[in-house]
């Protein structure tokens, strides 16, 4: 499937009528993959934003991130070339192709989200996603795990892809490490359980970390807040 086809696919679908950012895609609920990263943080806040719409500000962390994301993709437009998945990937057999904002997305397990970087080569993928700071938590594992997925259930599913994460704005990778069978299945069973949280299925379970509370956005109006 080429970017048109994932485009296309995408702009076919709906949006949920009372779930904000989930869309509906041949009929199978379909959510961001940086969903993932905050339910391994706190799957609470998923609840309060987008299936209680609560709206609030975004923080002096969420402003900078945005901020340093924009500043990268402008500095890597002035060289890029405009090309196609299949180009892509045909030219990646014999040479390094290196891209941004890489779009993929799984009809399959229901996800989709932009890779921040993806570097293509004969042998391997890798794909990374920008963070601040240089500590690998789980819930940044899982989002990088999802897009290994995505990209793997889409777009290629016969070489080696590795997962890596990068301190943002810097060329520091702090984590890197093969995409296995193993954690491939961890990933899958996460897909689902957050697919049963939108169909009503499980329950969303806040985190019982008072630290975590303390600096969440959420803390003010959350009734669950440890902190």
């Amino acid at each position: 499937m080429d970017l048109l086809e994932l485009n296309s696919t995408y702009d076919n679908g709906r949006a949920h009528p009372t779930i904000h950012q989930v869309r509906i895609i041949d009929n199978q609920t379909n959510f961001p993959i940086s969903w993932l990263n905050i339910q391994g943080y706190c799957e609470y806040s998923i609840y309060l934003e987008n299936f209680q719409h609560i709206k609030l500000k975004a923080n002096t962390a969420m402003l900078k991130g945005t901020r340093i994301h924009n500043q990268l993709e402008e500095e890597f437009q002035k060289d890029a070339i405009s090309t196609t998945i299949d180009e892509i990937m045909e030219t990646s057999q014999t040479e390094e192709v290196l891209s941004r904002e890489f779009f993929v997305m799984s009809k399959e397990y229901g996800i989709r989200g932009f890779i921040d970087e993806i570097w293509l080569g004969p042998d391997s993928i890798v794909i990374i996603d920008d963070k601040p700071g240089d500590k690998a938590y789980f819930s940044m594992k899982n989002q990088v795990y999802a897009y290994a997925l995505a990209f793997k259930n889409s777009i290629c599913n016969d070489k080696k892809i590795e997962c890596a994460l990068r301190t943002r704005g810097t060329d520091n990778i702090f984590w890197r490490e093969e995409f296995t069978k193993e954690s491939e299945e961890n990933i899958k069973n996460i897909i689902q359980h957050v697919q049963n949280l939108i169909a009503g299925e499980d329950e969303f379970i806040p985190t019982k970390n008072p630290n975590k509370c303390r600096v969440c956005r959420f803390n003010k109006v959350c009734p669950n807040n440890k902190s």
